[in-house]
């Protein structure tokens, strides 16, 4: 009997070796199976930069995942996952990181609920949105004393900011409202409602007006009696009114609802991006206002000045584009994203060195997600870059964390946009965790 059972065993072994080769040799053959990479797409109307024409169209189509891989499909892969996953153990690390990070802001926050200047609220509001949907066994305590933190920063005009005494350039009011004003809509209290309502109508009112070259822009305060505008204001004031646009639903009958010039906004941010004259090394990018780049000049081979793109303005620029719903395979959106390509790397902040990094962080995981961008192509050899692990693992090294208590936190040895403040720049790198 037992050698019977013995033989039995064989058998089954001998056939499953057998179907086995089968298989290996019908993929040979051209068969796919569930490693092979993904059927391309058609390439779309508009055609990438000429070092980016011979990438594997499969990474350059911006299309969500979910429309990516249909039933029985599988996307590209990347060390033999998909793109645009992390894979379970980069999971952990990251999940790690994040619960070290929330524990970190939680000890910090005051008594009155605010975290850091308590002159700007919207570092506060940027803390909020972090704590919001997480799983922090203290969340929604923290984000209740948070929150009433930043009511208390209501103007009468609707606005959520304060009026710091002396201070040249006020209590930039577009700027603290509108990250305030996104972060009470995401806490899904309706006892904010109206104050996000307000807040709404205080930014649409603050959108600039008239024919100069910042109609349709937005500045850090709607009071000063300047003409003025900029990629950076423009760029929250947009995420805001889009993000708590469903508010609006709970506005009374026969109160006039509030919304920006969607298009008067797109006509000033294409205004910032860099024409093809500019050259390959500027074209597609954005640059921070017109008429400035804090990134600097460049001459082009005609011998004509232009403003050089730089990193975090340029992906600024690609989302205000998209939730300003600019088609994704608009002209000025593929030019964005091919100047992203170009520029790929997760050492600097590209043209900007270190000053602003984390900021860049924080814009370039919120445009590439709202556009559904699974991979940039490597220009080198077209290859597909993952950003989500590059960035996963590129934050989770750089946290520091605390010997004694074990928590974790990100700062940033350049001091430039406020960046030496470790809650802001803890708030922006988990914020873009939370996004991958």
């Amino acid at each position: 009997m037992k050698n019977k059972a013995v033989l039995a065993i064989v058998a089954v072994l001998v056939a499953l070796a057998a179907a086995v080769l089968w298989n290996h040799s019908q993929r040979r053959q051209g068969e796919p199976d569930a490693t092979d990479t993904a059927p391309t797409h058609q390439a779309g109307p508009t055609e990438p930069h000429p070092e980016l024409a011979a990438a594997d169209p499969a990474v350059l189509d911006p299309a969500p995942r979910a429309d990516r891989a249909g039933p029985g499909e599988s996307l590209a892969l990347v060390s033999g996952r998909p793109v645009g996953t992390l894979g379970l153990s980069l999971e952990n690390e990251v999940r790690a990181a994040v619960g070290r990070a929330l524990d970190w802001l939680a000890a910090l926050q005051r008594e009155d609920g605010s975290w850091s200047n308590p002159n700007f609220p919207a570092l506060t509001g940027l803390a909020v949105q972090a704590f919001v949907g997480s799983s922090h066994p203290r969340a929604d305590e923290i984000v209740a004393r948070a929150s009433a933190y930043i009511v208390s920063c209501v103007q009468a005009d609707g606005g959520i900011y304060r009026k710091p005494d002396g201070r040249r350039g006020g209590g930039l009011s577009t700027y603290n409202t509108a990250v305030c004003m996104t972060a009470l809509h995401a806490t899904g209290n309706p006892e904010w409602t109206r104050h996000v309502l307000n807040a709404r109508t205080f930014i649409a009112g603050s959108q600039l007006v008239g024919d100069d070259r910042y109609e349709g822009g937005f500045g850090y305060d709607r009071q000063t009696d300047r003409a003025y505008a900029d990629l950076l204001n423009t760029y929250y004031a947009v995420i805001a009114m889009r993000e708590t646009a469903d508010a609006e639903e709970a506005r009374p009958d026969g109160e006039a609802r509030a919304d920006i010039d969607w298009s008067k906004t797109v006509q000033f941010v294409e205004r910032l991006q860099n024409p093809a004259e500019a050259g390959d090394e500027q074209a597609g990018g954005f640059i921070y206002k017109p008429g400035e780049s804090a990134a600097g000049t460049v001459t082009n081979e005609a011998g004509v000045v232009h403003f050089r793109s730089y990193g975090n303005m340029t992906y600024a620029g690609l989302l205000a584009l998209i939730y300003a719903d600019v088609d994704r395979e608009d002209v000025r959106v593929r030019s964005a994203f091919d100047w992203a390509a170009r520029h790929w790397t997760l050492e600097e902040n590209p043209g900007m060195g270190q000053d602003g990094l984390f900021f860049f962080y924080n814009v370039l995981t919120k445009s590439l997600s709202a556009m559904g961008a699974d991979a940039i192509p490597r220009v080198a050899d077209q290859s597909p870059i993952n950003w989500r692990e590059e960035l996963a693992r590129r934050l989770v090294a750089t946290q520091i964390i605390e010997p004694e208590t074990g928590r974790g936190f990100w700062k940033n040895d350049s001091g430039r946009y406020w960046e030496n403040d470790p809650v802001l720049v803890t708030a922006y790198s988990l914020l873009a965790l939370q996004m991958l």
